[in-house]
């Protein structure tokens, strides 16, 4: 992309131009100088050195931290467990009462009255024309109109009964 290479030339070696410096000798030059290994070679090998040992000491962090955090849970949850627990009962005692109050509440309203006369011979009426008119049922309208009055009726007076 820009002007210099992206890779650096593995063919470059160090040339040394002026005398090797003093206390160093001149075999320990010459063979740094023919050693295949590069800086760039050297510092991967770093590079890589590192990197494992900060997976290393991570991967050991994490452990430490998965072992306190299981602690803290178990140590936590029995005590949110025994709290649940007795909330659970609360609200359980509290949910059988409602329930015992609707069920008195249905049991009031399930009893069946019985129907006055009038409905009830309406209702026979209609029985009997269809029974008789087995085949031709539109022929009961009459029948079907004044049993739907007294059911009109009695709807009436259970809405005032209600409402009042």
């Amino acid at each position: 992309m820009g002007s210099s290479a992206s890779k650096p030339s593995a063919a470059a070696s160090h040339v040394w131009k002026a005398p090797a410096p003093a206390g160093v000798s001149h075999t320990l030059v010459e063979q740094l100088e023919s050693s295949p290994e590069t800086d760039m070679s050297r510092q991967q090998a770093f590079e890589l050195q590192v990197q494992a040992r900060v997976a290393e000491e991570l991967k050991r962090l994490r452990a430490a931290e998965a072992a306190k955090l299981q602690e803290t849970l178990k140590s936590s949850s029995s005590d949110e467990q025994q709290q649940q627990q007795q909330e659970n009962d609360i609200s359980r005692q509290k949910v059988q009462k409602e329930i015992e109050a609707l069920r008195a509440k249905l049991d009031e309203h399930r009893k069946v009255r019985p129907l006055p006369e009038s409905t009830e011979t309406a209702r026979s009426e209609v029985v009997r024309c269809l029974r008789e008119h087995d085949r031709r049922p539109l022929d009961c309208w009459k029948e079907v109109e004044a049993f739907k009055e007294e059911v009109r009726r009695l709807e009436k007076g259970w809405v005032d009964k209600v409402v009042a």
